[in-house]
Order: C-alpha cells, then sequence, then structure tokens
C-alpha cells in the first residue's frame, strides 16, 4: 500500500472540489501543502504578500465561481491575510484561506509563529477551524467548502499543523467524501410565485434591482431568464457591485445613471440578491411607499434595513428563471409614462458627463479619464477597479456584458485589489484583455504586486487617476477641520517608473489628446503595464460617509 503526506492529501481533496489554482506566498509552515499542489499538477502562483494572495483568490472566485484557494505560512503570513478575507466576505465570495500552524507537538510551548488562528476569523468567515487528523483532512475541505457555498457564500479559514501536514498516510484510511454539498438551487413555490407575478404585473412604476447575491445564484442561464423577464416587464433594470454584467451593455431596460430617480418615484421593487446598506441609503432611497419584493439566499438579509412585503429566501437567479416560464402573464405592448420618463433622465445625465468628458484641459478632467479608459477597454475585458472616487466616477463610464467583468472592492471598500485581481484574472483568462483602474492612493497598497504579474508574464494594463491627493478624504478633511488638513496630499509620483524598473512598461500623461495611445503602447509592449495620467483635483463629498 502507499503512502502519501498530508499536503498531498489537502491539494487531492481541492482538486476534487474543481481547484485547478492557489495563490500563495511561501513559508515553512505550508511547504508540505504547496508540495501537494504542485504533486497534484495544480497551478502555484506566488505573490510578494499575503493580503495579495487573498484577494486572488477572491477573485479567482467571483471569475469561476469555483472555490478560491489561498495559501500562506502561519502567525504573521495568516495574519497578513485577514484585509482580503473580510474583502471577500462583504463580497460573499466562496474563497478558502489555508493557514499553516505551529507544530500539533509542540501546542502551547511558544513554539515559532504560535497561533490560535481561527479565533481570528469568527466575525469575517463563514467557518473556521484546525484540522488535526490527516486522514481525515478531505471531511475538512468538503466541510469548508459547504460553508463557503452556503446560502451567498462566504469565505472561510482552516489551518493544518506543521508536523500533521508532513505526516504520512495509507491512501487506502483516507475518507474521501462525494456530493457533499447541495446542488440544486432553492426557487419559490407556486403560491409565493403567483404571488410575485400579480405584483410585478399590476405595477404602474416596476423596478428590478440586481445586488450581489444575484450573482452568486447557482442557477443555470439566469442571465437570459432575467433579459426575459425584462423584457416582458418593460420595467428599468439597475445592477449593482458583483451584479454588473448579468445584463449586457446597451440593453434596452439597463440604467446605469438615473437608479436614484427609478427607486424613489417606483411602486414596485423586485430586489434580487440586494444590499439595503449604505450605497442605497439603507433602504430610504427607496419609495416608502414602494412594495419590496426581496429575494435573498441569505436569510439575514431579508428586512435589513428595509421592510420587505414579500421576503423569500431563495436563489434569486432560480426565482427569475422561474418567472420567465410565466413571461406571458407579465407581458406589457408598450413602454409605460415612467420607464420613458427613467430613460429620458438617464439620457440626459449621460449627455451632461459626456460635455465634461470632452475637455481638453490639462491636469486632465476626471471625466475625461473616464470615457477614454473605458473606450481603451471596451465591453470584453474584465478591469480591476481599484480606489476610491476614481472608482466610482469611472464604473458609471466602463461597460461590461459578463459577470466578473468588473472586479470592484465592494461595499468593504478595501484598497490594494487592483493588481491581485488581475493577477487571478490573468491566470483564469489568459486570453482576455485585463486592466486595473487604479487611484493614486490605491496604488501604493499593493503596488508590488507589478513584480507577480512580470514573474508570471501576466501582461495587463494599468491606469493611474493621479490627482496626487487622498481626493474624498480631502474634500471631507476641508469641511471638518479646514485650518488643519493633513495627511491628503501625496503629490503627483511618478510611480511609471516603479513598474519599469521591475521589467515593464510605463509611462505618464499629462494631455487628454495622448491617454488612449498611451493604453495602446502600453498593451503592444506586450509586458505588464502601467499609465500613470495626471487628472486634476475635484473635491467633492461622498455618501461613503454618510454625507
Amino acid at each position: 500500500m502507499a503512502k502519501i503526506h498530508g499536503g498531498q492529501v489537502i491539494a487531492r481533496a481541492l482538486r476534487r472540489e474543481g481547484v485547478d489554482t492557489v495563490f500563495m506566498l511561501t513559508g515553512g509552515h505550508v511547504l508540505p501543502i504547496i508540495d501537494g499542489c504542485v504533486t497534484e499538477g495544480m497551478r502555484v502562483v506566488d505573490v510578494r504578500h499575503e493580503q495579495a494572495a487573498a484577494h486572488a483568490a477572491d477573485a479567482y472566485a467571483r471569475l469561476t465561481g469555483k472555490l478560491g484557494v489561498a495559501i500562506v505560512t502561519a502567525g504573521p503570513g495568516v495574519t497578513d491575510a485577514v484585509t482580503g478575507v473580510a474583502n471577500a466576505f462583504f463580497a460573499n465570495s466562496p474563497m478558502l484561506l489555508i493557514g499553516g500552524r505551529h507544530q500539533e507537538a509542540e501546542n502551547l510551548r511558544g513554539g515559532l509563529q504560535e497561533m490560535d488562528h481561527p479565533k481570528l476569523f469568527q466575525s469575517i468567515t463563514r467557518w473556521a477551524d484546525t484540522a488535526r487528523d490527516v486522514g481525515r483532512f478531505p471531511e475538512y475541505i468538503a466541510m469548508a467548502a459547504r460553508h463557503a457555498f452556503g446560502a451567498r457564500g462566504g469565505p472561510v479559514f482552516l489551518d493544518f499543523p506543521w508536523d500533521v501536514s508532513a505526516g504520512q498516510v495509507e491512501e487506502t484510511a483516507i475518507i474521501w467524501p462525494e456530493r457533499y454539498r447541495a446542488n440544486r438551487p432553492a426557487g419559490a413555490t407556486d403560491e409565493t410565485l403567483a404571488e410575485i407575478v400579480e405584483a410585478i404585473s399590476s405595477a404602474q412604476n416596476p423596478v428590478i434591482f440586481g445586488g450581489t447575491g444575484l450573482r452568486w445564484s447557482r442557477q443555470d442561464g439566469y442571465r437570459e431568464n432575467l433579459d426575459d423577464v425584462a423584457m416582458a416587464l418593460r420595467s428599468p433594470v439597475f445592477l449593482n457591485s458583483l451584479a454588473r454584467g448579468a445584463l449586457p451593455v446597451g440593453h434596452r431596460y439597463l440604467g446605469n445613471r438615473s437608479r436614484g430617480l427609478a427607486l424613489a418615484e417606483a411602486d414596485v421593487v423586485l430586489a434580487l440578491g440586494v444590499d439595503w446598506d449604505f450605497r442605497t441609503g439603507y433602504g430610504k432611497k427607496v419609495n416608502l411607499d414602494a412594495r419590496v419584493i426581496q429575494i435573498d439566499a441569505e436569510p439575514s438579509k431579508i428586512g435589513w434595513n428595509r421592510d420587505a412585503d414579500i421576503g423569500l429566501v431563495a436563489d434569486p437567479g432560480a426565482v427569475v428563471s422561474q418567472l420567465a416560464s410565466r413571461v406571458g402573464e407579465i407581458g406589457r405592448t408598450d413602454d409605460s409614462a415612467f420607464t420613458t420618463m427613467v430613460f429620458e433622465a438617464e439620457a440626459a445625465r449621460h449627455s451632461a458627463a459626456e460635455e465634461l468628458a470632452a475637455s481638453n484641459e490639462s491636469p486632465i478632467h476626471p471625466e475625461r479619464f473616464a470615457r477614454d479608459v473605458a473606450e481603451f477597454f471596451g465591453d470584453d475585458s474584465i478591469v480591476a477597479a481599484d480606489g476610491g472616487d476614481i472608482v466610482s466616477t469611472t464604473a458609471k463610464w466602463l461597460r461590461t456584458s459578463r459577470p466578473g467583468g468588473l472586479l470592484d472592492p465592494g461595499p468593504f471598500g478595501c484598497l490594494g485589489v487592483g493588481a491581485p485581481f488581475a493577477v487571478a484574472a490573468k491566470v483564469v483568462e489568459p486570453e482576455t484583455r485585463v486592466g486595473i483602474v487604479y487611484g493614486d492612493g490605491s496604488f501604493g497598497f499593493n503596488g508590488m504586486e507589478y513584480d507577480t504579474l512580470i514573474r508570471h508574464e501576466l501582461p495587463v494594463v494599468g491606469v493611474i487617476g493621479n490627482d496626487g491627493a487622498w481626493n474624498n478624504i480631502k474634500a471631507i478633511h476641508q469641511i471638518m477641520f479646514p485650518e488643519r488638513v493633513v495627511g491628503s496630499d501625496l503629490g503627483v509620483r511618478p510611480y511609471e517608473k516603479i513598474v519599469e524598473g521591475l521589467g515593464g512598461y510605463g509611462e505618464f500623461v499629462d494631455k487628454p489628446s495622448e491617454i488612449l495611445p498611451a493604453l495602446q503602447r502600453a498593451e503592444e509592449s506586450g509586458v505588464p503595464s502601467l499609465v500613470n495620467v495626471h487628472i486634476a483635483e475635484q473635491l467633492r463629498m461622498s455618501s461613503t460617509y454618510g454625507f
């Protein structure tokens, strides 16, 4: 009988779960696990900071729908990854952080990097534990996957003592779980479905609003079904956060800039996996008299901050598919006055933005930056958006016709996701154009991951909107403490030279007419690149902090 070591058991269990790539930063406590991944033929992508490994695993999950996996060493390796796990938690990304752990034989003796990691993750994971029996490692991986894919989904944590993962076990002694998690999306009962159909078909001003929970639907074909429902109902559709791409760019009923107006005037809102958080005024931006139909796989989201007239715990995509089978009952022959009004406002707001984007001033107007960047990437790219104001400005212009086409920080507002998200995207889809849109502040967090991109030959095109300041915070600071504004100015630094120094392509741009040519040159370089664009400082308030 053959023996294998614990790291191979872990890797084989991950392969059985469908994982083909792991993101890691090396360390002694995880060497058996890394060796196992190599032995089992998995792709191992090493990064420069554990936070980046967690972000990359998050993006892998967002793009593939599979379990994203990051591997980090014990102690500071695990603590470095905490922010990436927290960001995945608020995005509901099914990812597994695997940590090394001090030797079980030396527990409570003060061994190297000894720490009880699982306690650290109680508030930012769906489950966290330690696996201490090499023969049961696959059971622990199966448990982790069940939790990671439960309800909406979310991150999980599992650590393995160094001496246990290095230990040998007879292959025949290992228990290999099969069919260990739910594989059918939950829908609505006939009675509830009939109630929803009646509510939306009788509405005068219906709005469909899709959020992060829609992206994590397990229902095949939900995007096509959402199109069927939208076309039948002839109502405005708005997609937030990870739901972007559920309908293609240019869809007749897909809105972008008039969501607030539509929600304020709606009489029925079909909320599909939506979070009533700060981005929606905690649900107060919706007409207080509107009837809310809230569908979410996560029970705790139903009625959170906003009453749900029909609150259904179900897979939003599955319910959309059920509704699509009954479009004959909700069909309308003409656009309503409400729908016409919303899209007239949409066109007017887009025209106003176009006027700003036509500016030829230097430093470059942020709207001009956003428009040209969106034009370069088109709607068939994957773009990681990393920053504050620059993300909110550029996201209105960026076009995506697929889930995961725009990878933004999400509700946690975490900076530093850009390069790690792009690493994962280029690994998952090497033939797809992958880009990063940075603010100058956000580049400072994980800019060294350009070294990862270069070492692994992952040619992505990065672009910075560089106004030399923490723009959003500076605006607030000037109002609150106008005589003592500190820590808000960065200066227009030559970040492109960092990328050049690492072996990539860099270029500085300070004229509007040079944005598109510079991006084209960056792509043609064939190596990871960064175009550093000097934009004008436009101090403005944001609703992010409740102002």
